[in-house]
Formats: C-alpha cells, structure tokens, sequence
C-alpha cells in the first residue's frame, strides 16, 4: 500500500492511464479479429477495409507507446500475409 502522498496519486493515475491503454489493445485486438474472419470466410473486399483499419489501430497504439513499436510492425506484418494468401494470384 502507498504511504506518501505522492506514491497515492501515483497509483490514481497509473490506474487512470492503465484503462485508458486497455481500450487501446483491446481495439487493437478487435480489429485484428474482424479482419481475419473477414479474411478467412473469403471476403476480401470487406477484408482490405477491415486489415486497413486493424493496421490503423496498431499504428496508433505504437505512437502512443501502448504496444512496442516492433510488436504493431510483426502483427502487421502476419495480418497482410494471411490477406495475400487468400488473394488470387494473378493468372499470367
């Protein structure tokens, strides 16, 4: 338990600044969700909307230093190949 004065208002605004990142990963996650579904059940018109906005997500999660910047750059990186995976490969 804090004792001083400033070790409690510390702890009011850790708590304050930690439901504030949850909302952040929990979109990041939602996001991300959506678009693989959307990926996985074919539809890839509704698909490249949904991985634009899970990749908007994550970038801003990154900037505000919610996740590590690495980590929005590795789900980023394996949300676009499961996208071009599903894409059909143009017949030459």
């Amino acid at each position: 338990m804090p004792v001083t004065k400033s070790a409690k208002k510390q702890v009011r605004s850790t708590e304050k600044r930690r439901l504030i990142n949850k909302s952040y990963r929990s979109r990041c996650k939602t996001t991300i969700t959506k678009a693989e579904k959307l990926i996985f059940s074919g539809e890839l018109e509704d698909a490249n909307k949904a991985v634009v906005a899970a990749i908007s997500a994550l970038d801003t999660a990154s900037e505000k230093g919610i996740i590590h910047a690495n980590n929005a750059a590795r789900r980023k990186s394996r949300l676009m190949k499961k996208l071009n995976a599903a894409q059909p490969s143009p017949s030459a």
